[in-house]
């Protein structure tokens, strides 16, 4: 599998994960002329994607989703409960009902050739958010942003996984020595908002197993974070958990800026 950030962040949140023959972009909260030409740079294409994954409904997620079910009309793979309240958004009502393919819970859905699916409930203040765990062959990559908390099911699905992409949205002191109003600040840190790099910490003593060997950072805020902060809690992390210098790919996936085409 390989792998690249388009954006991660509240300024817009958009992955692709590429198998042999197929891809899925995971989210689509960039414009799909950046995506096109991020695809060209890397000597890619819009055809590379096979289906789209959404997490949930906030704008910074599905900004440009209907452009994308436009232009490129692919399976746009989802909850039946998120395309309900997708029909009726104003970025995605005009044009999501031709893409819609609905995941059933429980069972690995085959939402291209290469790659199974199956999705896991994620605490968040929107319609419903989801976690995922796509399946490519033996790997197995798990996705899980915009958490409130860790819940069992999310942490039992990252302690199977070669790849795992988390939430590290803000650090504690920053948010709460911050000009943010306090019902938004109640709002991030309540256990429906946001994950704090502690709680990722935690999170990641709780899942690090001998087979994890990419760990991505998402979504950092852009005001009560640090790329800094986020990467040395997490390394810390890993060191108390045990993990050997160097056996982890540990990276933080930047606000509005691309990754490098990464081979997982």
């Amino acid at each position: 599998m390989r792998f690249v950030s388009f954006s991660s962040g509240s300024c817009g949140n958009c992955y692709l994960l590429l198998g042999p023959t197929s891809g899925i972009l995971i989210d689509a909260g960039v414009s799909i002329r950046r995506v096109k030409k991020e695809l060209e740079s890397l000597h890619l294409s819009l055809p590379e994607i096979s289906a789209i994954l959404v997490t949930h409904d906030h704008g910074d997620h599905i900004r440009s989703l209907g452009s994308f079910c436009k232009r490129v009309g692919v399976p746009v793979w989802t909850t039946p409960t998120l395309h309900e309240a997708l029909l009726r958004h104003p970025f995605t009502r005009e044009w999501i009902g031709p893409c819609r393919q609905n995941l059933e819970a429980g069972i690995w859905n085959p939402v291209t050739a290469d790659f199974d699916v199956q999705y896991f409930v994620v605490p968040h203040d929107a319609t419903q958010c989801l976690g995922f765990a796509i399946r490519c062959g033996e790997e197995l990559f798990v996705l899980m942003t915009d958490m409130g908390h860790a819940t069992e099911e999310a942490l039992k699905w990252a302690s199977q996984a070669s790849t795992v992409v988390i939430e590290s949205n803000y650090d504690v002191d920053m948010l709460l020595g911050g000009d943010y109003p306090q019902i938004l600040k109640n709002r991030i840190s309540h256990g429906i908002g946001h994950l704090s790099n502690d709680a990722c910490a935690a999170a990641i003593g709780k899942f690090l197993h001998p087979g994890l060997r990419n760990l991505f950072l998402c979504h950092l805020s852009g005001n009560n974070n640090t790329p800094e902060l986020a990467y040395e809690s997490a390394r810390e992390a890993l060191a108390a958990a045990g993990a050997a210098p160097g056996s982890i790919h540990l990276r933080v996936l930047r606000r509005g800026v691309v990754s490098p085409l990464l081979t997982l």
